[in-house]
């Protein structure tokens, strides 16, 4: 292939031909996918909505959650990061909702299976040791204190147990929830505590546990809290941030223990900051007109995210050339409605 074919954008042709030379010629990708980074990326760009930072503020103060709802792609999930990257809170701990969630899970996760598999092995060389006549034990079960490697707190678990400064909680599309879940979130926000069934038990033999957290500390060794009792008590109430998509009513004991907040669909002047944010260097007047299309589709009821903007604003201020025939099919291809 000719090397002026390599100054075009593309990389892959589709023709069959292998060229590595392709890949090499890719830019830095958006700074919206950089992993490394892309938690500080989400809370410095995003543009508060009016009206969002006086709740935030009053759920701070009142150590309420925060409910916020809004379109998908508004940047819901976005005002968890905002709020951590402003108060200097470390990385948000996130919590995924799908129909199978439980509280459970959110709080703690017990693995009992390794636990079981773990005491087999250890009697097996007991067993083995005995039939060579070791003197060592041979039948020696688990320590108590050794339960908490079965133990890791979920992100709720882990805000509860945070001592000092509070972290930022994201439960993420509360709406696709079990029915069930709401309801049992909120005891936990009211109660403020929470048990660990398998450390209560044996609570009077080892009344102190270490458990996981899931993190790492800046020395990348995994990070634990101590847990006593077999209770997890909340010193300080985290910062809790549920998004939902509005696809179900919750219930309204919940909505009352939350601070609500819509997040709208930007318009024209908010999308150009969201852009500029994010793409500082791309062409002006490239984002005016892709703004404009982007506003014609939504006034025609399509549903469309503050990403899909941002991609295709990213393809054509990334300084190789697209043709007008390629944008043609990449615009309705990146700008597609998204309930289609």
């Amino acid at each position: 292939m000719p090397d002026e074919k390599i100054q075009d954008w593309k990389v892959y042709y589709g023709d069959g031909r292998v060229d590595p030379r392709r890949l090499d010629s890719l830019p830095d990708p958006p700074p919206w996918r950089i992993f490394g980074d892309l938690a500080q990326v989400r809370g410095r760009n995003f543009k508060i909505p009016p009206g969002v930072v006086e709740v935030v503020n009053a759920a701070l103060y009142l150590r309420r959650p925060i409910l916020v709802t809004g379109d998908p792609g508004v940047g819901k999930s976005s005002l968890a990061y905002s709020i951590a990257h402003e108060l200097g809170l470390g990385g948000v701990l996130s919590w995924n909702i799908n129909s199978r969630s439980t509280l459970t899970e959110g709080l703690y996760q017990y693995d009992a299976i390794a636990r079981l598999r773990d005491v087999s092995f250890e009697r097996r060389l007991g067993d083995r040791d005995r039939k060579r006549g070791s003197d060592e034990p041979h039948d020696r079960q688990p320590k108590a204190e050794e339960i908490g490697r079965y133990i890791k707190l979920g992100p709720l678990g882990t805000a509860y147990a945070a001592t000092g400064r509070p972290r930022v909680v994201l439960v993420d599309e509360i709406d696709k929830s079990d029915i069930d879940l709401p309801n049992d979130l909120l005891h936990v926000f009211e109660n403020g505590e929470f048990d660990i069934p398998e450390l209560l038990r044996m609570a009077d033999a080892n009344p102190s546990v270490a458990v996981s957290t899931g993190e790492i500390d800046d020395d990348k060794r995994p990070k634990s809290v101590v847990v006593s009792s077999g209770r997890v008590r909340c010193a300080v109430f985290p910062v809790v941030v549920i998004t939902s998509n509005g696809e179900r009513e919750l219930p309204p004991a919940f909505l009352r223990r939350c601070l609500r907040v819509d997040i709208p669909k930007p318009d024209t002047t908010q999308l150009e900051e969201i852009a500029k944010a994010h793409l500082p260097a791309g062409d002006a007047a490239a984002l005016a007109d892709l703004i404009a299309e982007f506003d014609r589709r939504r006034a025609e009821g399509a549903t469309l995210a503050t990403d899909q903007l941002l991609n295709v604003f990213f393809l054509i201020s990334r300084g190789k050339p697209i043709t007008t025939e390629d944008r043609a099919i990449l615009e309705p291809a990146l700008l597609r409605d998204l309930n289609r």
